[in-house]
């Protein structure tokens, strides 16, 4: 046989080969992943974070519930803006960034979904995963008994209250009876909103007038209550009130009062993704994804682009609310 002979022979057996090949796809070589869905495991993708890449676990994501896999998005309501939890990119903008709008942007990317953030007042947050709007909380939320009710809570940080005061603390506010007959403000429907209702007891206790206190809507109101005098501090998140302390007006507008002495007997809560119990399985995916992000480094290195490792903690827990 010639050479030229033995050339064509394979150049035809290498074309029957593909037109095999393309008509069953998984007879020759390795095959296309499969789909989400279709029982087998689609192929890793990679999705920077926060200049932290992190890459999809098929494994992790078969465990999603099969809706959210079908809708390939875990839909999350969020109360904007809570710096630096959740805020714009830049003012009138609608970019959000943001701890916890990236933390879910890495949880989904292991997950090979997307976290889709939408806008809410916080005290309407619960109410609208109960009404089957949303998926998911995801807004510095302290996981609480009473929400446990509503929510199942996956717990990713750990952080305690603190005090925004204007700068230079005109009014002294040092210890927590510091504010007793002062007016103070706060969010409406939060974690910190209760504990000073109970810190009207140590007023008493001390015969001092009671807190007169301000609830807002948005803690960005509660800021501008602030700001004009009509309140001698704002009582929210530690890691949001050193945020804004650091940042508002190139950092010359407030300053922060910290610690146990002038919080009261408080100690740090976790905080949690609140998820809804009318999604069986998300959770369990959540708190997989997450502690993934936490084993291999992922989720230090996004709370360090944020300058607050302070507030990690080592283990994903589901409802590990103390009270």
């Amino acid at each position: 046989m010639t050479s030229s002979s033995t050339a064509t022979i394979r150049a035809l057996t290498s074309a029957a080969l593909a037109t095999a090949c393309g008509l069953a796809l998984t007879a020759c070589g390795s095959s296309p992943a499969d789909p989400a869905g279709s029982g087998g495991s689609a192929s890793p993708t990679t999705t920077v974070v926060k200049g932290v890449p992190i890459s999809s676990d098929p494994k992790l994501a078969a465990g999603l519930p099969a809706a959210i896999r079908k809708a390939g998005k875990v839909r999350v309501a969020t109360d904007l803006p809570y710096p630096p939890f959740e805020m714009y990119v830049t003012e009138g903008s609608k970019d959000i960034t943001g701890i916890d709008y990236d933390l879910g942007r890495a949880i989904g990317a292991r997950l090979g979904v997307g976290f889709e953030f939408t806008g809410q007042k916080f005290d309407g947050l619960l109410p609208a995963v109960q009404a089957g709007k949303f998926d998911a909380v995801m807004s510095a939320m302290t996981d609480k008994k009473a929400r446990e009710e509503a929510v199942d809570f996956v717990d990713y940080l750990n952080a305690g209250p603190g005090w925004l005061v204007r700068e230079g603390n005109p009014d002294g506010i040092r210890a927590v009876t510091d504010v007793c007959g002062r007016s103070v403000s706060v969010q409406t429907g939060t974690n910190h909103q209760k504990i000073l209702d109970q810190r009207q007891e140590l007023c008493k206790q001390e015969g001092k007038p009671p807190i007169t206190v301000l609830a807002f809507p948005k803690d960005s109101e509660a800021q501008l209550a602030l700001r004009s005098g009509k309140v001698s501090a704002d009582f929210l998140d530690e890691v949001t009130a050193t945020y804004v302390a650091d940042t508002a007006d190139g950092g010359t507008a407030f300053d922060t009062v910290l610690g146990k002495a002038a919080v009261g007997p408080t100690s740090s809560s976790p905080i949690g993704i609140g998820v809804s119990k009318s999604v069986p399985g998300l959770k369990e995916a959540v708190q997989a994804a997450l502690q993934s992000l936490m084993d291999d480094g992922s989720y230090g290195r996004i709370l360090d682009a944020y300058h607050v490792p302070g507030i990690a903690i080592p283990r994903a827990t589901i409802n590990g609310a103390l009270d």
